[in-house]
């Protein structure tokens, strides 16, 4: 199904959830992106909910549903159902912006962390621990809008490290920078919708509750696939 005709359909399907499921939700989008899991090979993200600042007390959001995702999911099976897997998406992603509404406290966090994120690919100082209250996706991996962390923690910083992507493992070279170093990842397959980060930080320690954050070093690395 071409962009064009899912649109149309993503439409069609919005049009027929209940007013009341809707309250709160500034628009319901679809994307070109595809978007695939970090870790599981096969797996994509087909929609998310995203939270949208709007100085009031309501929380709002935005719903997405990602085309390139269904796309690849459609090219691994023949049987794919277009309309029933929109569907199932669209319903999902309103259940999480219910669920958001009842718990805005997580949400406001979530915030916090997006526009530190912001901050990071603007060259600005943040905070090095802020991809902890993205969304948790595994032990150790985070995600923050479309942006995937591994947060590796280590005394010294370590000559290399492994980390998984999509069904397969693959080796980063680690500069001999002080930490926290925060390593932008060029090389993945396939290629991640955002920046796909290993962040490598000391554990922390007593002596952290007394004195700021090291600011970050950040670089572009090239991971390369194992085995």
């Amino acid at each position: 199904m071409q962009l064009g005709d899912f649109r149309g359909l993503v439409e069609r399907l919005h049009g027929e959830v209940p007013d009341h499921y809707l309250d709160g939700v500034v628009a319901v989008e679809v994307s070109p992106k595809a978007v695939p899991h970090p870790l599981r090979a096969g797996v994509y993200t087909m929609g998310e909910c995203i939270p949208v600042e709007t100085g009031g007390d309501t929380v709002t959001s935005r719903v997405v549903l990602y085309h390139g995702s269904f796309q690849a999911l459609a090219a691994e099976r023949p049987e794919f159902d277009w309309r029933g897997e929109a569907w199932d998406t669209l319903l999902h992603e309103l259940r999480h912006h219910i669920e958001g509404r009842a718990n805005a406290a997580d949400l406001e966090h979530y915030d916090w962390a997006a526009e530190q994120n912001f901050r990071r690919t603007d060259g600005e100082a943040f905070d090095p621990l802020f991809h902890l209250a993205g969304e948790r996706l595994d032990r150790d991996v985070f995600q923050v809008d479309d942006d995937v962390f591994w947060d590796i923690r280590a005394r010294v910083a370590p000559p290399n490290v492994e980390i998984p992507w999509h069904g397969r493992r693959y080796g980063v070279d680690v500069p001999r920078d002080p930490l926290p170093v925060f390593l932008s990842l060029e090389g993945l397959e396939p290629a991640p919708a955002g920046d796909a980060v290993v962040v490598l930080r000391r554990p922390p320690g007593l002596f952290d509750l007394f004195r700021p954050p090291a600011q970050p070093t950040t670089r572009r690395v090239r991971a390369r696939p194992l085995g």
